[in-house]
């Protein structure tokens, strides 16, 4: 009963959040075209659908990927964990007793972009307007990939309780490096990927990771700490992609010059 109740709170908030754009979409088509929408029904049909796969999908962030996000964190931090078979417990924290962080913090970031639907969608359309020299599969492991050593980092700065932004400068000083040198079919791919990756899977997980390190590590704030992972998860696959595509260039230049000495 407890569970029906919240799922009506969250659908009554969800019909409240999506009214907003059904009001501009609508207002424009009969307000400034003038024109009926083409199949009125399908599409109110289509926007009830909305609201239900929205209402559950914030139902399970808030009862399973939140608390397993958390969860998880908690445990891999535990120090019965970290120093098990040691008779007590170092009062210093070393970033190197954390590798299984480091480990899942990795794995769940390239678990979740591959599943990620969004950058799924970007990669068909990259593939289609590209004539296939960009693979679905190619980008979105490019991606993933970026991912999943963002995360892994952002995860060593909250347990080395190290400033974000020396790495977001940082970082963003290599990509503008790398923008000079990428082909520049890619650079435009390369930036969106950073933002379509962190979408409806992802970010539930890495922000209760974060929370969820910074709440257990002593020492850590979870609001100045636990937030930033996404950051981190944004800016790697920039970085990621436009290497995977200087990489591509350059083995594409090594086989060139080669067939053309054998040709010679």
């Amino acid at each position: 009963m407890e569970l029906l109740i919240s799922l009506f709170h969250v659908f009554l908030q969800t019909l409240k959040d999506v009214v907003p754009i059904a009001v501009v979409i609508f207002g424009f088509q009969f307000l400034v075209i003038r024109k009926p929408i083409p199949n009125l029904k399908k599409v109110l049909f289509g926007f009830f659908y909305v609201v239900i796969g929205l209402t559950f999908f914030l139902q399970g962030l808030e009862q399973a990927l939140f608390p397993l996000g958390k969860l998880m964190a908690t445990q891999l931090t535990a120090p019965e964990f970290i120093y098990a078979g040691l008779s007590s417990f170092p009062d210093v924290i070393h970033w190197d007793d954390y590798m299984w962080v480091y480990i899942f913090a990795a794995a769940i970031g390239f678990a979740t972009t591959i599943a990620e639907p969004s950058l799924l969608a970007v990669a068909i359309k990259a593939e289609e307007v590209s004539g296939g020299a960009i693979t679905i599969w190619g980008l979105r492991i490019a991606v993933a990939i970026g991912v999943a050593v963002g995360i892994s980092l952002g995860t060593f700065r909250i347990i080395t309780g190290t400033p974000l932004h020396y790495y977001i400068m940082a970082g963003y000083v290599i990509v503008i490096v790398q923008t000079f040198y990428t082909p520049k079919l890619i650079i435009a791919l390369a930036y969106d990927s950073g933002g379509v990756t962190t979408s409806t899977v992802t970010v539930p997980l890495v922000a209760a990771l974060g929370l969820g390190l910074a709440s257990t590590i002593p020492g850590r704030s979870p609001l100045m700490d636990g937030f930033g992972l996404i950051a981190f998860a944004s800016l790697f696959p920039i970085m990621s992609v436009m290497g995977y595509a200087q990489l591509t260039e350059w083995r594409q230049r090594k086989q060139d010059e080669k067939d053309k000495e054998e040709s010679e």
